[in-house]
């Protein structure tokens, strides 16, 4: 299992968004695809389009591509085609899943969207029963490590144990955790970080006082994020 850790710097302004860690994600996925040609992938949690722009520049082609995100706004500025489906859903509900067809050789992806599943098992046992061959990229609980332990807070998201765990009930999988540091010039760029980027999923777990008291004490000068990548066929499809 890797744990190589790549590192990236704001220093030379060299980013002009605040998705830098889930753009490298997300190209980290579409590389580990060992086809350049589906019937349809559907990426769950697709956001703004990483996903769909990596596969794009990798030359993957499709006849199909199911893009479903819980915003509109997102599902707004993801790219639209021909063969693009947007699907305005939240994979937390069952209605959801009641409305979603996928054929047999469907792929499904899913980059650095299922943290946030509210009920894991059911997101996973709901997305095994429609597709039986999937490619996840999860954050895990050590991401922004430190600074939780700086500000003895426990992170909202789930451990790589945990994650492993439940995808294990349901799909016959390869794990790889991957580690990635983003570097700051100042405590304050980062902190602005936090807060712009999406990666903290909106939590609000410090007041105000106890944010500034953070920022004075955070003893690094970058944040540290972990991934789980996961490979998997359902255990339903390998038993047939």
């Amino acid at each position: 299992m890797s744990n190589a850790i790549q590192e990236f710097s704001r220093f030379a302004h060299e980013y002009d968004t605040y998705n830098v860690i889930q753009a490298a994600v997300a190209k980290s996925l579409v590389k580990q695809l060992d086809s350049s040609y589906f019937t349809t992938l559907i990426d769950m949690g697709c956001g703004s389009g990483e996903v769909y722009k990596n596969l794009e520049k990798q030359e993957v082609s499709f006849e199909h591509f199911i893009a479903l995100d819980s915003s509109k706004e997102m599902l707004a500025i993801h790219p639209s085609g021909k063969k693009i489906e947007k699907i305005c859903a939240d994979f937390n509900l069952p209605q959801t899943f009641e409305r979603l067809t996928l054929e047999e050789d469907s792929l499904l992806l899913s980059s650095s969207a299922l943290q946030w599943s509210r009920n894991l098992d059911y997101t996973l046992s709901e997305i095994s029963k429609k597709v039986s061959s999937v490619h996840f990229s999860i954050f895990t609980s050590n991401t922004f490590k430190t600074l939780h332990q700086t500000a003895k807070i426990t992170s909202p998201i789930y451990s790589a144990e945990v994650l492993k765990d439940s995808i294990g009930k349901y799909y016959e999988a390869t794990f790889e955790l991957r580690e990635y540091k983003l570097h700051f010039e100042t405590v304050r760029e980062m902190f602005n970080y936090i807060k712009k980027s999406g990666v903290s999923g909106g939590e609000q777990q410090l007041s105000y006082k106890q944010t500034k008291q953070l920022m004075k004490q955070y003893p690094l000068d970058y944040l540290e994020f972990e991934v789980l990548f996961v490979r998997g066929v359902s255990l339903e499809a390998r038993s047939v």
